[in-house]
């Protein structure tokens, strides 16, 4: 028995043909993605007989909505469903397993399972961690090329693993570049929705600045519920064509983007620390130049983390500092230079257990001050040091040498139940020692670009601060 399908556009058959082990596919809302996923499990099935695939997605429901229902129907005499065991079983000896992913947990029905095939659906919405879970079932002893399929659009607890491997390319031990590719797909790829949904366009056209970046455009910069959207790892294309200038000039001049490259500091700066505890989870330890304007400059740092996302290295606070006065000896931007001490988490006060963190800092030469803690307060001071002046100037940048910053700090979103706060459920050490230092140097609201700023005032600090 035929299966009929439909003709893919451009993006979707470079989909369906692509043999890449790891293949990244979407990028903005219509692509047409969930068909891609569909017609290419189909494909496979039919073709190879005794082929074994995944297809996952968060949730039930939308693995009912989205594929079960539909391929139930589009596979009638070549392959029947079994709802016990959410499995698609043709006639040839192929088989699409579904499972949706909601908790870790989920993950146990995974045990000693093998697949020539996966498909994630929507993979953004899962994390890192259970990303990396299901690809170890890719395997199996059969001569069939193992493959993985990842559907996508900014936003969500994945995204900065996808962002990493398929738009940065920035790969780790043991990831082959030559393994990855990814596939640009934009709602204007989707001739077929265009044609039904005209209006569809004009829709996402409409909608607040960063949300059309993310949903029409597919910027992987920008995604709803990220806290620092502001947050520039490059000069911002739109202010530097009002300002005539390009955006190599913008990165050399410093404007319009927060990370810059590192270079010599003046004698007359001053050096301080921000820090904040971590052992199960990561520490965080940085360096800051501070110019003759009130500038900060984010130097050097030193992060507690496995290489896992938010796993600390357990590393005592005696290890932590040891090092840490290791590199304040021989670092070639801190050595012989003084540093004024800095701020920390006032936990680490706490003398309850014996010893505190603070005392075995003090003994390798490390001075703190109580950071405060209010938190609120200090994300407003956070977003005030990342506006933009008329000319472009931030009163905040990070050297491209502080790879925990670059990588955690745009990646946090607002916590659900308290609208002005980062989810501490996130990888926040990072942005909590920044906080830290940035209450400890208060700076006025820039007035001049806007009134109010769009993250809202609950603290009246225009008031405090601004004058």
């Amino acid at each position: 028995m035929k299966i009929t399908i439909d003709k893919p556009n451009a993006k979707q058959e470079l989909f369906l043909r692509e043999r890449h082990r790891y293949v990244g596919y979407g990028g903005a809302r219509g692509g047409g993605k969930s068909w891609s996923v569909r017609t290419k499990a189909k494909l496979l099935a039919l073709r190879y007989p005794g082929i074994r695939l995944l297809i996952v997605r968060r949730s039930y429901p939308e693995l009912i909505n989205n594929h079960i229902n539909t391929l139930r129907q589009e596979c009638l005499g070549v392959a029947k469903y079994n709802d016990r065991d959410k499995v698609l079983r043709f006639v040839n000896g192929s088989v699409i397993d579904f499972m949706y992913c909601e908790r870790d947990r989920d993950l146990d029905r995974l045990q000693g399972v093998e697949y020539d095939v996966i498909f994630l659906d929507e993979a953004t919405q899962l994390s890192e961690y259970q990303m990396r879970a299901i690809a170890a079932c890719l395997r199996g002893v059969n001569s069939f090329p193992k493959r993985m399929y990842f559907t996508c659009n900014p936003g969500g607890q994945g995204h900065a693993y996808i962002k990493r491997v398929f738009i940065d390319r920035r790969f780790e031990n043991g990831e082959n570049p030559e393994d990855y590719v990814f596939i640009q797909a934009l709602v204007q790829d989707n001739k077929a929705l265009m044609a039904a949904q005209p209006e569809y366009v004009a829709q996402l056209e409409a909608l607040p600045g960063h949300l059309r970046e993310m949903w029409l455009e597919g910027r992987w910069d920008v995604f709803a519920g990220q806290f620092f959207e502001e947050f520039r790892l490059e000069p911002d294309p739109e202010r530097c064509q009002a300002a005539g200038i390009t955006p190599e000039e913008a990165k050399v001049q410093r404007r319009f983007t927060h990370v810059i490259a590192p270079f010599d500091i003046p004698r007359g700066w001053r050096i301080y620390r921000s820090y904040d505890f971590g052992y199960q989870r990561p520490f965080s330890l940085a360096w800051w130049a501070v110019d003759y304007d009130g500038t900060l400059y984010r130097i050097l740092e030193l992060y507690g983390c496995t290489g896992e996302p938010n796993e600390g290295v357990r590393w005592t606070p005696d290890e932590q500092f040891r090092r840490a006065a290791e590199i304040e000896r021989t670092h070639p931007m801190l050595a012989g230079r003084k540093i004024e001490g800095g701020v920390a988490d006032p936990a680490i006060w706490d003398a309850s257990r014996g010893e505190s963190v603070q005392e075995t800092a003090a003994r390798y030469g490390i001075y703190f001050t109580p950071g405060d803690n209010q938190r609120i307060a200090g994300w407003m001071q956070c977003h005030y040091r990342l506006q933009f002046d008329r000319e472009g100037y931030a009163r905040c940048y990070i050297f491209d040498n502080c790879k925990a910053f670059i990588r955690t700090v745009p990646l946090l979103m607002y916590a659900k139940t308290r609208p002005e706060d980062v989810d501490t459920e996130m990888e926040d050490h990072v942005a909590d020692e920044w906080r830290y230092f940035c209450m400890s140097r208060p700076v006025k609201p820039i007035l001049e670009q806007q009134r109010t700023p769009s993250w809202g005032d609950p603290l009246n600090q225009i008031t405090r601060y601004g004058g």
